[in-house]
């Protein structure tokens, strides 16, 4: 779990919910005050101004969401019998997490598609995604065809999907349901189905001990 001092906490929570109020461009330091019944002045005790506020209230939720893939069970040899099934039981956390919190999912998706991103993800630091990293890392061991994908791409691909499905969700547009959740799971891995093939026995070394 992320955790900030109360105050801190109490701002960024105030910003993404004026975010999804007023609009990324729209918001304004008044709004975030009135929302967290604070003094614009002790906002800017905390923050220089609205771009590192809003910067700070990304990292805060991408943290969070890094920290749902430390609680999962990851067996490579489970994976190598049911890919599909392996990747579902990594995915679908994922996609709770944003169904769960409308907004932070709605921030979420307006800063990545906002002219802040850009500047923001020059210095971005993604460690604290490691787990995932060596999920990934597992999984393309077992299935060499992955790298076949250009990388970037594929996870781009994954992470604005699910988030953009989940504000569907949030916003009222698509049922809250497993139904939803399984139609989209479905979406997502028919471009993935292709590539997990699992490689011989003899090509395999090291697949099952491989780092998480």
């Amino acid at each position: 779990m992320v955790t900030l001092d109360g105050t801190r906490t109490r701002i960024i929570f105030a910003a993404m919910k004026a975010v999804r109020q007023y609009g990324l461009e729209g918001v304004r330091i008044q709004n975030v005050s009135e929302l967290a019944e604070i003094s614009p002045g002790a906002i800017y005790r905390h923050f220089d101004g609205k771009e590192q506020l809003l910067a700070e209230c990304f990292t805060y939720v991408d943290k969070q969401a890094a920290v749902i893939f430390e609680g999962l069970q990851f067996d490579p040899q489970a994976m190598l019998a049911d890919p599909m099934r392996a990747v579902k039981g990594l995915w679908m956390p994922y996609f709770r997490f944003w169904t769960a919190r409308p907004d932070e999912t709605v921030f979420y998706h307006r800063f990545r598609d906002s002219a802040f991103f850009p500047r923001y993800d020059k210095n971005r630091d993604v460690t604290y995604f490691r787990t995932f990293i060596g999920m990934v890392s597992a999984f393309k061991q077992a299935f060499p065809s992955l790298d076949r994908i250009n990388q970037d791409l594929l996870w781009l691909h994954v992470l604005t999907s699910t988030v953009m499905y989940a504000k569907y969700v949030v916003e009222g547009v698509l049922p809250n349901s497993r139904e939803t959740e399984e139609t989209v799971f479905q979406l997502l891995a028919t471009g993935l189905s292709g590539y997990l093939k699992p490689v011989g026995p003899h090509e395999r070394s090291g697949t099952e001990n491989a780092p998480l």
